[in-house]
């Protein structure tokens, strides 16, 4: 007994002679930030957003998290954002599974203690949710040592997307609500991304949030003519879908699957005949079979985004498929070119189904900042984002996603179509950037208190 008392001083006697020295030292930071994701820092776009919003009205940020993929640029090259690596423990190959969890929830707890205590002391702590666990514990602790607010911005519920795969009774999920429940109440203060979420939270989880909705970025806009032909053009170079199915009339012209340039003049114009061009992530099957019977639908290129663990299974199923009609593409994109691309395209399609059914997807955030129409399938809380038959149009499944395509793309590309009037309304919608949104609705939450 004596001999874990003396091993737990010798634990505890440096961190509290750390948190000493830093309450000396500096004190708390009224204009310093720190943003936790346990989690990819450029997968992580609502939280970049967060970040470089808080580094415009001046404050510093210290941006805790994986640095696996590139954050956008304009965050790297913020002389107010500091991006701290934190170390990612891969999994265990020996022993059962909750041991090895254990070992993970273990390490993650105190390695990101250490992290936030060898920190300059902020006045608020933002920490993304989920991964909750064990961040929102840490987080507050940290807080409570160095007299930080902690805000939690509620994505989803991470034992909801646990669920998804242990099943809603296991023991790690049971235990993760119960965890999730009780720390969420720890915070000074919530944020959430839509209604539905805070009401829930409010009635089952007794926390009161602010629905911070997400809003596309700045540069998530229509793409320029000559912008899409460069863009094509560069895809081109390792992607036979947007290159051009003939050569120039003209030696003088540059031409990809969707446009020409005039090398003389510079002007850039649509080849007649394009194919339609979808950003997505599911296959077409029914889209092909339609085309065969003899509709009048134009080809389709179909780019498939994303990162997912089953990308390579989804990319052997398409490729073991014969489409005459339909070129499928799952394209590495950079950074800067994923909103180039979707201000480039004519229709997204999204399968997003929330764990929760209480998140919205934000790749349509960003698909109608840029214009984009959508076609998603529906969900709880859709409503909030996409209004049928006004911006986009919301189906049940493929047979009815089948038919929504039919009636798009009817004599494509007809200016008079369903697919131009809903761009027109997205353009006519003047809806809000992050910043300016979140200038409204975060802003007062932390110069208040």
């Amino acid at each position: 007994m004596a001999a874990s008392c003396v091993a737990l001083l010798a634990l505890a006697l440096p961190l509290l002679l750390l948190v000493a020295w830093k309450r000396w030292r500096w004190g708390r930071a009224a204009r310093h930030v720190i943003v936790v994701v346990l989690g990819d820092v450029g997968r992580s776009p609502r939280m970049q957003y967060h970040a470089l919003s808080l580094a415009k009205r001046g404050f510093s940020v210290t941006f805790l998290g994986f640095c696996t993929s590139k954050p956008h640029d304009e965050l790297l090259q913020s002389d107010r954002i500091r991006i701290v690596r934190l170390t990612e423990l891969q999994r265990l190959a020996v022993g059962p599974h909750i041991l090895q969890y254990g070992v993970k929830v273990v390490f993650q707890a105190v390695h990101l203690l250490w992290k936030l205590m060898c920190r300059k002391p902020a006045a608020y702590i933002f920490l993304q949710n989920p991964p909750g666990l064990p961040a929102i514990a840490v987080c507050w602790f940290a807080g409570c040592l160095c007299g930080s607010k902690l805000v939690i911005d509620w994505h989803n519920y991470g034992y909801s997307i646990m669920g998804l795969v242990h099943g809603p009774g296991h023991p790690l999920v049971l235990l993760a609500k119960w965890y999730e429940k009780l720390c969420g109440r720890l915070s000074h203060l919530n944020l959430c991304v839509t209604n539905a979420m805070r009401e829930d939270l409010a009635e089952n989880w007794g926390i009161k949030a602010v629905t911070v909705y997400d809003k596309p970025a700045s540069f998530f806009k229509e793409t320029p003519l000559d912008l899409q032909h460069q863009l094509f053009m560069k895809l081109s170079r390792t992607y036979s879908a947007f290159r051009a199915c003939s050569e120039p009339s003209h030696p003088g012209m540059e031409r990809s699957a969707f446009t020409e340039r005039d090398a003389q003049s510079g002007t850039v114009t649509r080849l007649p005949g394009r194919p339609a061009l979808l950003v997505s992530s599911t296959s077409w099957t029914e889209f092909e079979q339609l085309i065969d019977d003899g509709e009048r639908l134009p080809p389709l290129v179909c780019v498939i985004t994303g990162k997912g663990p089953l990308k390579e299974y989804y990319s052997r199923l398409i490729c073991q498929k014969h489409f005459q009609h339909i070129q499928v593409c799952t394209p590495w994109l950079e950074a800067e070119d994923y909103p180039l691309l979707l201000g480039s395209a004519d229709l997204g399609v999204c399968l997003h189904r929330s764990s929760s059914g209480l998140d919205l997807p934000m790749k349509v955030v960003d698909m109608f900042g840029c214009c984009l129409p959508v076609c998603a399938v529906n969900f709880q809380c859709l409503h909030e984002l996409v209004k049928h038959e006004e911006n986009g149009l919301v189906f049940e499944d493929s047979e009815e996603l089948a038919a929504q395509l039919q009636m798009l793309f009817s004599k494509f590309p007809d200016p008079a179509g369903k697919l131009n009037q809903f761009c027109k309304n997205l353009r006519e919608s003047e809806q809000l950037r992050w910043d300016e949104s979140w200038k409204q609705t975060v802003l007062p939450l932390i110069t208040d208190t």
